[in-house]
């Protein structure tokens, strides 16, 4: 079969499609007929060399991954054969919290979904909502799965509560969509009137443009009626954390799904000092996989897709992914209709 191979911090010019031996299909696991993949941070992250968690020194890239089941190992009882199916990122974290000893991650410690088939555990697996294509489902299992944990992971989301989301990239599109489906009101941060435009047609009910207003938490806080956000979903963004910390509610949670390493060395210790919850959030398990997945299908809810490359083109999607200029998931598909 075909597949993509990259090098752990070997850069984009590491990956190259080669022919590979078919994965075949052992016990407890299916083969997937891989169909859609989507790319995520973590992917260049782990072309920098700069992933946390253990990856192989090469290793077929990407997490994300929708498909068709076409064979089906000893013991499996579900799915079946033909069964469309979208991959977890850590299929052996089943539920509860994070722990090393299941950190195996697809496209990481375990080969990924930039192939045409990929052998899994049946375990973590979770079936596409019918409403969802290849490549809609592709966008699930890494983005939206982390703004799912980082909105219910927690204390429960209530409606009427407030969450403030960063950006328009795949998990902040994702968090957005989530909150106004679980009955929250939405603060969003954008760069652009043509990102902000977006973010309010997905249901925000205010926009705030950082470059506009560089000290963007008074105006946070200003819409909330000085109140301030029961949950912020931080991306890590250079100098951001001080800055969510001044718009959380007492007792808020801040979500915090990127990395501490752009943030300054200091922060002000009043804020430290403040009553507040911080969760590191790790993607996401098998079971709150498929409590995700059936809330997008009692709601028939869509993700965002900005642009769809064929598999022959994956090294430009990389590139595309990496202009930062994309409005929601960059999609990779075995062809184009």
């Amino acid at each position: 079969m075909r597949a993509y191979l990259a090098r752990y911090g070997g850069g984009l010019e590491s990956l190259c499609m080669q022919d590979v031996d078919d994965p075949g299909c052992g016990a407890g696991h299916v083969l997937v007929d891989v169909r859609a993949v989507s790319l995520n941070f973590r992917d260049i992250m782990i072309l920098r060399g700069r992933y946390p968690l253990p990856v192989r020194d090469t290793l077929v890239p990407c997490c994300d991954g929708a498909g068709e089941v076409v064979a089906i190992g000893e013991g499996v009882t579900d799915p079946a054969l033909g069964d469309r199916v979208m991959l977890s990122v850590f299929p052996r974290w089943i539920g509860g919290p994070f722990r090393f000893d299941r950190a195996d991650q697809i496209g990481g410690s375990l080969n990924g979904t930039l192939a045409e088939r990929i052998s899994v555990d049946a375990d973590g697996l979770a079936h596409i909502p019918e409403h969802l294509s290849y490549e809609e489902a592709a966008a699930l299992p890494c983005a939206a799965l982390t703004a799912w944990n980082a909105l219910t992971g927690g204390e429960r989301l209530l409606p009427g509560s407030t969450v403030l989301t960063m950006g328009s990239g795949g998990v902040s599109l994702a968090a957005l969509q989530f909150a106004k489906l679980l009955g929250a009101c939405v603060v969003a941060t954008t760069s652009s009137d043509r990102r902000a435009a977006v973010l309010r047609a997905l249901g925000a009910d205010e926009v705030i443009n950082y470059r506009k207003q560089p000290q963007w938490a008074g105006a946070v806080r200003s819409c909330t009626g000085g109140q301030g956000c029961d949950v912020i979903v931080e991306l890590g963004g250079t100098g951001t954390l001080e800055q969510s910390m001044q718009c959380l509610k007492p007792d808020g949670t801040l979500a915090l799904v990127g990395s501490l390493a752009a943030q300054p060395d200091t922060l002000d210790p009043a804020l430290l000092a403040g009553v507040f919850r911080m969760r590191r959030i790790a993607v996401g398990n098998v079971l709150q996989f498929h409590e995700m997945a059936r809330a997008v299908d009692a709601h028939r809810l869509r993700p965002v897709i900005d642009r769809v490359f064929n598999f022959t083109e994956a090294p430009s999607a990389f590139e595309y992914f990496l202009n930062r200029d994309a409005i929601g998931k960059v999609i990779i598909v075995k062809d184009v209709a």
